[in-house]
């Protein structure tokens, strides 16, 4: 890593979420309706959970596992990449549903902001016959994209993961994935949802909305009387640590010229997970975090780069 956590391979991280193949078209200013606008467009595999997954190993987790399900479509080929950044996927292949597409609209200005188009496929169709206890054997950690909230399938997972991780004192984390998808869910069901989660990793956005409050550091502080450890991301303002009902610790963010802010939160949230297993407190680890993110943007798609 970056910074000043040495990670290492002090246990197994199970990954639980998403794998989709996100479709990045890079244009610069508004879009032109009903017309042409000239775009730079690429086919990647991404998924906040498998993003997850790829960063932690990135981030010198060594043994990163994920728990997801695909379409015949092009699941060799995701397994092929994720086994490319170091993670072992456990992919459940659809009969029916093609793998999930996001279509990525990425205004190449100055902030390099992005617009999702989702049709989620097979990833939010994974079930609670896709889960064994039997997968957090040798974990240490267990990590749930919040896309697993979003339909009642995966809910149903979720909910015998939790359950599990409970039952053998594996710690869980979260993040809630979309403010967008968030909105219809409601955050009185979210908060029911993930009771007993250890540690969330909001957005600002998912935090208000999550609380109604405005100021990112008082929804961290609410959220916190709640689930033990929040930590909430803030972009190119780095992320805050809150606990007890109290902001303990403001991080800075590391500078960066974004090129593309998709999986920034994922590539944060990986190295965040990386860093604890690897023994460091919650702000050094929110700390690898920022210096991921800022990594993440600078590159297009939601992936590090991979080693030599």
């Amino acid at each position: 890593m970056g910074g000043g956590v040495t990670a290492g391979s002090h246990g197994a991280l199970l990954v639980v979420g998403d794998v989709v193949t996100d479709v990045v078209a890079l244009h610069r200013g508004p879009l032109a309706a009903g017309t042409d606008t000239a775009a730079a467009i690429r086919t990647l595999p991404g998924g906040a959970g498998a993003n997850v997954a790829c960063w932690a190993a990135h981030s010198g987790c060594g043994d990163v596992r994920l728990l997801g399900r695909v379409g015949a479509d092009a699941a060799a080929w995701h397994e092929r990449e994720l086994r490319a950044c170091g993670v072992r996927p456990r992919l459940v292949v659809d009969p029916e549903a093609p793998t999930g597409t996001v279509i990525c609209l990425v205004d190449a200005g100055s902030a390099a902001e992005r617009t999702f188009l989702t049709d989620s496929g097979a990833s939010l169709r994974l079930t609670a016959g896709d889960w064994s206890d039997g997968l957090l054997d040798g974990v240490d950690r267990l990590h749930l994209s919040g896309y697993l909230l979003f339909s009642e399938s995966s809910r149903a997972l979720l909910a015998a993961a939790l359950a599990a991780a409970r039952a053998r004192g594996v710690p869980v984390s979260l993040d809630p994935a979309s403010a967008g998808f968030l909105t219809d869910l409601g955050a009185a069901r979210f908060l029911a949802l993930v009771d007993g989660v250890e540690v969330l990793l909001p957005s600002r956005d998912e935090a208000c909305l999550l609380t109604g409050l405005p100021d990112a550091a008082d929804a961290a502080a609410a959220l916190s009387r709640r689930i033990p450890l929040v930590v909430t991301k803030l972009g190119p303002r780095g992320a805050l640590v809150a606990r007890g009902g109290a902001v303990t610790a403001r991080v800075p963010a590391v500078p960066a010229k974004p090129r593309d802010t998709t999986g920034a939160g994922d590539a944060f949230t990986g190295a965040f997970l990386a860093a604890l297993l690897a023994g460091a407190a919650p702000e050094d680890a929110a700390a690898e975090g920022c210096r991921a993110g800022a990594e993440a943007v600078e590159r297009v798609g939601g992936r590090p780069a991979l080693k030599e």
